[in-house]
């Protein structure tokens, strides 16, 4: 972990894309960037320079279920899988725009495990030129394209066949974005309709309009064939290609043709892609606002060691979500030992491939905590904890943290917030408590039935 801090503290601050590699050398992710020391840094600690950057991240449970279960409810299932980064490398780009391009052509080409963990084919969008005398950019679902250049089956494009794909890609929003600033350098018709009559585009020049007449169809191709060459991360190619063709066109006194060549390679060697770079860090700020912590309290219900219960109560943020809730019967302690029944209802709920909490409330006090402790370490299992003893009137809360307190995973950065929250932790420990004592109550007026 200290040779990648170092490594990190490295990185550049331009745009580009990351790979996280194994100790074997096997891709586990690749992502895009805007900054990417700023984005690398992210999975490891906020901020870089934070002495809290060697903590070491949940220990993956050595159930298969369970591992694969607790990664694919991750906003970014490469956080659980932390630990397992040997090497980070970079590949800067001139653009995020290259960036986005880039990081779908290796995806496509390297399959990394954790890109694909949690997501089905409604996930992932693909660039699509169409297969027309006047050929369109289209973006389609991946569940909209046929396994091969086939006519599609869409209610609006009944008829097109697909001549070439670009993808996957996970954003669809970002998709649109890029192809507006791509449309801009090479304008191309974007209708179904084969005609320009009453279409806005073409009246303000992001159509170049072949069906009026206005660009011949070896001209119009070549727009075609500059945005494909973007999508290929030909770039510099086209550039070059661009420049040759601008210095053939004046030397032909073709000088209209000349200045609009040029005017191409301008604006690739200066891509506006600001709404891009908005896009990308505010969906960074999205994804981490959405974030959904699982909360778990339990407590334990009994009179004297008497039909005695426990019970697991599970808030998303700060709402009971109910269906989660279970109750315990305690079966193998006997006596007093309030201990050593959260021990076996701790026990009882990792032995089953539940989602895994993202923060564990205990109803109780250091021996609570030191129990539940040396438990996880059994279960090969690591995650933030809290025990909350309370007074007799049930508001004083004294809180004990276990040892890994430090909450610096990106995913658990609302922890904080949370447990300085004591309003929301007293009623998430009510609720615990209201829980148990409804279940002990139940078993009560059925023995005495009974």
């Amino acid at each position: 972990m200290s040779s990648l801090k170092i490594k990190i503290l490295k990185l550049p601050k331009n745009p580009g894309v990351y790979i996280f590699k194994d100790k074997a050398g096997d891709v586990l992710y690749v992502g895009k960037a805007t900054n990417l020391r700023s984005r690398v840094g992210s999975y490891f600690s906020t901020p870089l320079t934070d002495k809290k950057l060697g903590v070491s991240r949940p220990k993956r449970p050595k159930d298969t279920k369970l591992r694969h279960a607790t990664a694919r409810n991750l906003d970014r299932p490469i956080e659980y899988a932390i630990d397992q980064i040997a090497d980070i490398e970079v590949r800067e780009t001139d653009s995020v725009l290259e960036a986005l391009i880039l990081e779908a052509q290796l995806i496509k080409k390297l399959q990394p495990k954790y890109n694909a963990m949690g997501k089905d084919d409604k996930s992932f969008s693909y660039f699509v030129i169409t297969k027309e005398d006047f050929p369109r950019v289209l973006i389609l679902r991946a569940t909209d394209l046929p396994p091969h250049p086939q006519p599609l089956s869409l209610k609006r494009e009944r008829g097109v066949r697909v001549a070439k794909t670009f993808g996957p890609y996970t954003s669809k929003k970002q998709m649109e974005i890029a192809l507006k600033i791509l449309r801009k350098i090479f304008p191309f018709h974007s209708n179904n309709q084969k005609t320009e009559r009453g279409c806005l585009d073409f009246q303000i020049g992001r159509c170049p309009g072949p069906y009026a007449g206005a660009i011949s169809k070896a001209d119009y191709m070549k727009n075609i064939r500059g945005i494909r060459m973007i999508l290929e991360g030909r770039k510099k190619g086209l550039i070059k290609k661009l420049e040759t063709e601008m210095k053939n066109y004046a030397k032909n006194n073709e000088f209209e043709k000349a200045a609009d060549a040029r005017n191409k390679v301008f604006a690739l060697k200066h891509i506006r892609d600001v709404a891009l770079i908005a896009s990308d860090e505010k969906l960074e700020i999205i994804n981490q606002k959405s974030e959904t912590i699982r909360i778990e309290a339990y407590d334990i219900s009994n009179i004297s060691g008497a039909h005695a219960v426990g019970s697991m109560v599970v808030f998303k943020n700060n709402e009971p979500d109910k269906s989660q809730y279970r109750k315990f019967k305690i079966k193998t302690v006997e006596g007093t030992d309030d201990v050593g029944m959260m021990r076996e209802v701790l026990l009882r709920r990792f032995q089953n491939d539940w989602p895994q909490p993202d923060l564990i409330l205990l109803d109780g006090g250091k021996g609570h905590l030191f129990m539940a402790e040396r438990l996880l370490q059994e279960l090969n299992l690591e995650m933030p904890m809290v025990t909350i003893a309370k007074g007799k009137s049930r508001k004083n809360l004294n809180f004990q943290f276990s040892i890994f307190n430090q909450f610096s995973i990106p995913k658990f950065s609302n922890l904080k917030n949370i447990i300085n929250d004591k309003n929301l932790i007293k009623r998430i420990m009510d609720e615990a408590h209201r829980f148990a004592i409804t279940y002990h109550k139940k078993l009560r007026r059925k023995n005495l039935l009974s």
